[in-house]
């Protein structure tokens, strides 16, 4: 696991979390404006770091080297971290466990999908072998390309700010091995989140993307309790990949205080 700093750090901290199979240079896009505010750490993890020859383990073991780092150079403390889709599941997780402080912990409208053990094998047999072939080889499978030609140009810039967190179109990531998309798509669904997750100073807000369906709100109120709720007329992490400027803003307003 890597942390990439950057910024300048007389500034607030914020850790940033990448999504599934997601790599570090996901957050390039908004790190310069990011910086207008705050000292950006970017996580990196295990497996899927073009400079080191990892794997994934689990969901609890990248926690533990997370809080290690925070504490490390932190004093385990930080101002803020963002969670992009998987990563909002790490915020969750860090927050509950209390072994760092996180004054605000925010969740980039993550789907938080939770399974049991024989449930999750069968959903990463079906999911991993075409997960790991994308992000492998950098190409779509024909069907879902076929999708995208087809779509409108609006629906295609959105597509195309998502599938770059991944790295797709532009090479492929050959250092990411199979067993490390399997074991952190199968933690991602056995890791339990605890509900109503309520800790003295620190604030839970999501960028709840509203076409993701009423669900995912009621989802976000179990988990933590009196969650900021801050709701956008978007699809699943639409804000972060398409709008980078209103994202930004967005941070800084839940940071400060502002609505």
């Amino acid at each position: 696991m890597k942390f990439y700093e950057s910024g300048d750090s007389s500034k607030p901290v914020i850790f940033l979390f990448p999504g599934t199979c997601c790599l570090y240079s996901s957050f390039d896009h908004i790190l310069d404006r990011l910086h207008s505010y705050f000292y950006t750490v970017t996580v990196s993890y295990d497996g899927f770091d073009p400079n080191e020859k990892t794997e994934f383990y689990s969901m609890e073991d990248e926690c533990e080297k997370i809080e290690q780092e925070i504490k490390k150079k932190y004093d385990g403390r930080i101002k803020a971290a963002y969670g992009c889709s998987l990563g909002g599941s790490f915020v969750s997780l860090l927050i509950q466990r209390k072994r760092i402080h996180i004054d605000h912990g925010i969740i980039g409208s993550s789907d938080m999908d939770e399974t049991g053990q024989f449930m999750a094998k069968i959903q990463s047999s079906v999911v991993v072998p075409i997960m790991y072939k994308m992000v492998h080889t950098g190409k779509l499978p024909k069907f879902m390309q076929k999708k995208i030609n087809e779509a409108d140009k609006s629906k295609k810039e959105m597509i195309d700010g998502f599938l770059n967190m991944f790295g797709i179109g532009q090479g492929g990531n050959p250092w990411i091995t199979k067993q490390s998309v399997y074991n952190q798509f199968y933690s991602d669904l056995v890791t339990k989140v605890q509900h109503g997750i309520d800790v003295p100073g620190t604030t839970i807000h999501v960028f709840y993307a509203t076409k993701m369906g009423r669900k995912y709100e009621k989802r976000y109120c179990t988990y933590f309790k009196n969650p900021d709720i801050r709701r956008h007329n978007m699809q699943h992490e639409e804000l972060f990949c398409c709008h980078s400027a209103e994202w930004v803003e967005e941070v800084r307003k839940a940071v400060e205080g502002d609505r």
